[in-house]
C-alpha cells in the first residue's frame, strides 16, 4: 500500500505536480467511455525527467502508469488504478518543422485542429481527422491509431507517423524510426533495452509459421482501419520478416498500442498539402440504413474526400439542442439516413461536374430520394453535426443510452451491406433499435446498441451483444477496433479476433517491451474484464435528489449531470472558436472543465453518505471557477448545462455551511443600490475607495460601477409615454434601473419614435444577481412574484422586452425550474425577448421604418454576451444594427469576456476574470481601430471591455438611437 507520505516525496521530486487528493482522484476516474476506475494518484509531468521518475516510481512500487492526453478515449484506454499521467498541459511544444520535407515534430499534447492552424499558411496539414479533432491531441491519436472523416484519402495516424522519441520500461530512451534491415539486425546484438526489444522482434518475426499466422488470422489487407492488438501485421513487408522492403519502422508498431510499450515524448509526422479549395458536398437522403450502404459501393467510385453517414437516431438528437439545430438546414423529410459526399477539385466549375456525375450515378442506380449540395461554409455546418453526433446522443433522456461497446467494428467495403443486414439481425434478436453513423465509405460505422447499463441484464446484453459482433466481425475477417482502440471494451476478443497464436505473439512483444507491467495495464494484454469497473453500480438504488430547481425534463439533476458523456468538448481551446468553457482556456485544468463539473456532481451525488449530499469541499473548488457563462447548455452536444447545477449546488451548500457576507451582499445588490442611489455621488466614491473593496473583498484592481445620478425608474415617473396601437411591456431590471439608467431611456426614446408604446408596471428586480449567488429560496420568490404580475399581460401582442440579457433571458430558462404555476411562466417565456429580438421581428414583419435613420457610415463590432449567445443568439443584434444602411457591422467571435456578474470582481476570481478576457476578447478590441465602435449588450460586458482595453462600449439599442435622425 502505497500511503499519502511516499506519494508526497513523489510530488517534491518532479518539477511537475502529482496529486493525489479526493477531487483529482475523482476527475481522472473516467474518461469518454462507460468505465470508472479510481487512480493512485494524478500525475502532471513537466519534462522527460519527470517521466523518468514516475516509470522508476512505478516499477519500485510494483505499479502501472496510465498515459492521457485529452482523456476522449471510448474505449476505457485512460482508466486505471495506478498513476494517471497528464501530459495535455505541460508537453504542448512543436519542437521542429520542415517545411520542404513536410514534416514537424511535436510534443504529445498538442491539439490536432490548433496543430492544422500552424500549419494552414504553409500549405500543409495533417490529415486523420476524428469527431474531437478539435480538443483530442496527438499524443492520443497516435495511441489509438485515430483515422476519423478523412481516412479515405488520407490514411490513418499510423501512415503518417515518421518517428517517436520514447522513454522505455528502465528509464532509457530510444528513437524509433525508419531503419535498413541492416541496423535493425545491429540493434539486435546491442545490449540495452532498446535491443532486446530489437531482438525480440527479430527471433518472433522470423519464424514462418509466425509470419503465416499472421497473415491468416488478422484483418484484410484491404481494411486501413485496424486497430485490433499490436501491428505486427504491418512489420511483415520488410524483406527480414518475408516482406519486400528493405527498412522498418518499428514507431508503427507503437501506433495504436495505447500506451502499453512505451512512454512517447516526441512524434514526427509527415503532413500532406491541404485539400483542394473547391468542394461540394452532396448529402444523399435514404429511407433505409441498407440503402444508404449499398449507395456506399457506387458513391466510392468517384474519388470522395469524405463519404460519412447519419442516421435518423442521430439527426433526431439534434432537433433540440441550440447549437445544432441550425445545422440542420439541408434537411428534407425525415431521412432514415444521410450519405454525406465530398468532392473536390481546384475550380468550383470543375468540382460542380463530380457532383453532378456523383448524383447521376446515384439516381440510376436508384439510390437516394433527395440530393442537396452544400457549398462553402455550410459544408464545416454539415460535418459538425455528425462530429456532434457522439455527444448528442447522451440526450437520450433516461438511463438508456448508445453505449459504447461494438461502435469501431470495420469490415471490406464489399462486405459492409451484407455485416450490416447480420448485424441488424442480432439487434433485432435483442429487440434492439441501434445507432448507426459515421465512416461509410472506410466500411466502419460507428453502430451501438440503447442499453442502461446500471441493470444486470442490460450489462448481460452488453456482454452478448459485444461477443455476437466480434464472432460476426471475425465471420468478414474484419477489424473489431477500427479507430476507437481496444482499451478495456474491447481487449479481451483480440484472441477471437487474430487467434490465440498471435494473442500469445502479443503477450511476448509487451513483455519484451515492458517486463514490469507498468504501462497501461490491462490494455490489449491480459485485459481487464468488459462488463467490470462500469461507471455505475449495478443495480444500485438509485439516489432520490431533491431540489428547489425542477430537473424534470432530464428526471432529475443527477440524470442532466450524467448526461456528461466524457467527449470533452469543453476542452476545446480557443481557436476552436465558440466559448465553452471559459474557465478551463484560462487555466488549462481539467478541474474546471464541464466534464469535470458533471462527473464530480455524479460522484457525489451517487456516492456521498452525508445528509446533504451537495455538502462537499470538492464540489466547491469544481465549481468555483465556473463563470456560468451557460455556454455548456448550448456548445454541450448533450446540454449539460452546469450554470444551472451550480446554482443549485450553491443554494444545497449554503443551506448547510451558510451564506457569506460578501455572497449576501451581491446577492442582494439592488436592495443596497435602492439604499445607495438616494445619495448615488457619496456611494459611488465609498464603493470605489479601496477600504470598501477590502471589507467586500473584491480585487482592488477592479473598478467597481457606478449608480446612475437618476434611476431609469425615476425618470420613467416623470416621462410622458406616447400612446400607441402597438405596444410594449419594458423589463426595468435591476441594472438598467441603477446603473444603466441612460440605456434604458435611450431605449423608450427609441422605441417610441418607431411608433410602439412602452408600458412599465411596478414589478420585481430579475432575481439573476440571487440564482448567480445561490439564494434560491429568494430568487424563487421574486419569480413567482413576477410571474403573478405578467401572466395576465404579456401576450404575443403585448410582449415584454428587456435591455440586460441576463436579465430578460431569465424569464426563458430559470424562471421555468423556478416558478410554482409553470404553465403561466412558460406562456410568459414565449412572448419574452431582447430588444433587439423584438426589433429583428419587427423588421422581417416590415414594420420598421428605416428611413428614420441616418445614412452616415460608421463601423461597428459586436461582442456578444454569454447569455446572449447561449439562449438568443447575437444575429438580432446584427440585424438591427444594419438598419441604418451605411453602417458596417461585425460580430466578433470573442468567447466569454470573463466578467460573468460578480464573478471579476471577487479578488480570488480576479486573475482569472482578466486571463478570459485576455484569451480571445481583449486582443481583438486592442486590434481594433479607435474609430470603430465596440458593442455590447451586457453591462459587466461592457464593464470588463473597459477595464481590459480602455475602450468605451455601447449598447445597441444606444447606437441605435443614436442614428436616429
Amino acid at each position: 500500500m502505497i500511503d499519502n507520505i511516499t506519494l508526497d516525496n513523489l510530488n517534491n521530486s518532479l518539477s511537475g505536480d502529482v496529486l493525489f487528493d479526493n477531487l483529482h482522484k475523482t476527475l481522472y476516474a473516467t474518461d469518454a467511455s462507460v468505465y470508472r476506475k479510481i487512480p493512485l494518484a494524478v500525475a502532471f509531468p513537466k519534462d522527460d525527467k519527470d517521466i523518468k521518475t514516475l516509470i522508476a516510481f512505478a516499477t519500485k512500487n510494483k505499479i502501472t502508469l496510465i498515459p492521457r492526453t485529452a482523456g476522449t478515449s471510448l474505449a476505457g484506454q485512460c482508466v486505471g488504478e495506478g498513476i494517471v499521467v497528464d501530459v495535455s498541459k505541460h508537453f504542448t511544444k512543436i519542437i521542429s518543422f520542415d517545411e520542404k520535407a513536410k514534416t514537424i515534430t511535436l510534443q504529445p499534447g498538442i491539439v490536432r485542429d490548433s496543430l492544422n492552424v500552424y500549419l494552414k499558411p504553409f500549405g500543409l496539414f495533417f490529415g486523420p481527422n476524428t469527431s474531437t479533432s478539435n480538443r483530442c491531441m496527438i499524443g492520443g491519436m497516435v495511441g489509438n491509431n485515430s483515422s476519423g472523416s478523412t481516412s479515405i484519402k488520407y490514411g490513418v495516424t499510423r501512415d503518417k507517423v515518421v518517428e517517436i522519441d520514447a522513454i522505455l520500461s528502465d528509464g532509457s530512451t530510444a528513437i524509433f524510426k525508419e531503419i535498413s534491415s541492416t541496423e535493425f539486425i545491429k540493434k539486435t546484438k546491442e545490449n540495452t533495452q532498446e535491443g532486446k526489444i530489437y531482438k525480440s522482434l527479430f527471433d518472433e518475426l522470423t519464424i514462418t509459421e509466425n509470419q503465416q499466422e499472421i497473415k491468416n488470422e488478422f484483418p484484410k489487407e484491404t481494411i486501413h482501419r485496424r486497430c485490433t492488438g499490436y501491428a505486427i501485421d504491418e512489420l511483415l513487408s520488410s524483406d527480414l520478416f518475408g516482406g519486400t522492403s528493405t527498412t522498418i519502422n518499428v514507431a508503427k508498431l507503437l501506433a495504436g498500442s495505447e500506451g502499453t510499450l512505451a512512454f512517447s515524448t516526441s512524434i514526427t509526422l509527415q503532413l500532406d498539402a491541404l485539400p483542394p479549395t473547391a468542394s461540394i458536398m452532396v448529402c444523399t437522403h435514404f429511407k433505409s440504413i441498407n440503402e444508404s450502404l449499398n449507395a456506399t459501393v457506387i458513391a466510392m467510385n468517384h474519388n470522395l474526400y469524405n463519404c460519412e453517414l447519419m442516421d435518423k437516431t442521430i439527426l433526431d438528437c439534434t432537433k433540440n439542442n441550440r447549437d445544432l439545430a441550425k445545422n440542420r438546414f439541408f434537411l428534407q423529410g425525415d431521412p432514415e439516413a444521410i450519405l454525406m459526399l465530398e468532392v473536390s477539385a481546384n475550380t468550383i466549375e470543375e468540382t460542380e461536374i463530380l457532383a453532378d456525375n456523383l448524383i447521376s450515378d446515384l439516381e440510376k442506380n436508384k439510390f437516394g430520394y433527395h440530393h442537396p449540395k452544400v457549398y462553402g461554409a455550410d459544408i464545416a455546418k454539415v460535418h459538425y453535426l455528425r462530429k456532434a453526433g457522439l455527444g448528442a446522443l447522451a440526450n437520450i433522456v433516461g438511463d438508456k443510452k448508445a453505449v459504447a461497446c461494438i461502435e469501431d467494428t470495420a469490415v471490406a467495403l464489399e462486405d459492409l451491406p451484407n455485416y450490416i443486414e447480420e448485424f441488424t439481425q442480432i439487434m433485432a434478436k435483442y429487440q434492439q433499435n441501434a445507432v448507426y453513423y459515421a465512416h461509410a465509405g472506410a466500411g466502419e460505422l460507428h453502430l451501438r446498441p440503447i442499453l442502461n447499463i446500471k441493470k444486470k441484464e442490460d450489462v448481460v446484453l452488453f456482454r452478448k451483444i459485444t461477443t455476437e459482433t466480434a464472432e460476426l466481425v471475425k465471420k468478414y475477417q474484419g477489424s473489431f477496433s477500427g479507430e476507437h482502440g481496444d482499451g478495456i471494451v474491447r481487449a479481451e476478443f483480440i484472441p477471437l479476433m487474430i487467434g490465440d497464436k498471435n494473442y500469445q505473439l502479443l503477450r511476448r512483444v509487451k513483455k519484451a517491451f515492458d517486463p514490469n507491467n507498468i504501462f497501461n495495464q490491462g490494455k490489449i494484454t491480459d485485459a481487464f474484464p468488459m462488463d467490470e469497473s462500469l461507471r455505475y453500480e449495478v443495480d444500485r438504488k438509485e439516489p432520490e435528489i431533491k431540489t428547489i430547481q425542477d430537473f424534470s425534463e432530464s428526471e432529475g439533476i443527477l440524470k442532466l449531470a450524467e448526461k456528461c458523456n466524457g467527449t470533452g468538448d469543453c476542452r476545446k481551446p480557443v481557436e476552436a472558436g465558440g466559448t465553452m468553457c471559459p474557465s478551463y482556456r484560462a487555466t488549462k485544468d481539467e478541474k474546471d472543465t464541464t466534464r469535470a463539473r458533471a462527473n464530480t456532481l455524479r460522484e457525489f451525488l451517487t456516492n456521498s453518505d452525508q445528509a446533504n449530499k451537495f455538502n462537499h469541499t470538492e464540489l466547491k473548488q469544481v465549481f468555483d471557477l465556473c463563470l456560468s457563462c451557460k455556454a455548456c447548455a448550448t456548445e454541450c452536444p448533450s446540454n449539460v448545462d452546469i450554470a444551472t447545477m451550480k446554482a443549485e449546488f450553491l443554494y444545497q451548500y449554503q443551506e448547510t455551511n451558510g451564506y457569506s457576507f460578501r455572497n449576501k451582499m451581491f446577492a442582494n445588490n439592488a436592495k443596497y443600490n435602492k439604499l445607495g442611489a438616494l445619495a448615488p455621488s457619496i456611494t459611488n466614491f465609498f464603493t470605489n475607495s479601496t477600504l470598501a473593496k477590502k471589507v467586500l473583498g473584491v480585487a482592488v484592481e477592479r473598478s467597481v460601477p457606478k449608480l446612475a445620478n437618476q434611476t431609469l425608474e425615476s425618470w420613467l415617473k416623470k416621462h410622458h409615454p406616447k400612446t400607441s396601437k402597438k405596444a410594449v411591456y419594458l423589463f426595468n431590471d435591476e441594472f438598467t434601473n441603477f446603473y444603466d439608467a441612460e440605456i434604458g431611456q435611450d431605449a423608450v426614446i427609441l422605441l417610441e419614435k418607431l411608433g410602439y408604446e412602452v408600458k412599465t408596471v411596478k414589478h420585481d428586480e430579475s432575481g439573476r444577481s440571487h440564482i448567480s449567488k445561490g439564494f434560491l429560496k429568494e430568487a424563487k420568490a421574486i419569480c413567482n412574484n413576477n410571474v403573478a404580475i405578467f401572466k395576465d399581460i404579456i401576450t404575443e401582442k403585448t410582449p415584454l422586452v428587456g435591455i440586460e440579457p441576463s436579465a430578460i433571458l431569465g424569464f426563458r430558462d430559470e424562471y421555468i425550474r423556478l416558478a410554482d404555476d409553470k404553465s403561466s411562466a412558460e406562456k410568459i417565456a414565449k412572448n419574452s425577448f431582447t430588444l433587439e429580438e423584438f426589433l429583428a421581428k419587427e423588421l422581417e414583419k416590415g414594420n420598421i421604418d428605416t428611413s428614420l435613420f441616418t445614412t452616415s457610415a460608421k463601423t461597428l463590432k459586436i461582442h456578444g454576451h454569454c447569455h446572449q449567445k447561449a439562449l438568443s443568439g447575437t444575429h438580432a443584434s446584427f440585424q438591427i444594427l444594419n438598419i441604418p444602411k451605411n453602417y458596417s457591422v461585425t460580430i466578433i467571435n470573442s468567447g466569454c469576456c470573463g466578467m460573468a456578474g460578480s464573478f471579476g470582481y471577487e479578488k480570488e476570481h480576479y486573475k482569472v476574470s482578466m486571463q478570459v478576457g485576455e484569451d480571445t476578447l481583449f486582443p481583438k478590441i486592442r486590434n481594433t481601430p479607435q474609430e470603430t465602435q465596440i458593442v455590447a449588450a451586457g453591462t459587466s460586458c461592457r464593464h470588463q471591455i473597459f477595464d481590459g482595453t480602455k475602450r468605451i462600449a455601447k449598447h445597441p439599442i444606444t447606437i441605435l438611437k443614436e442614428a436616429l435622425v
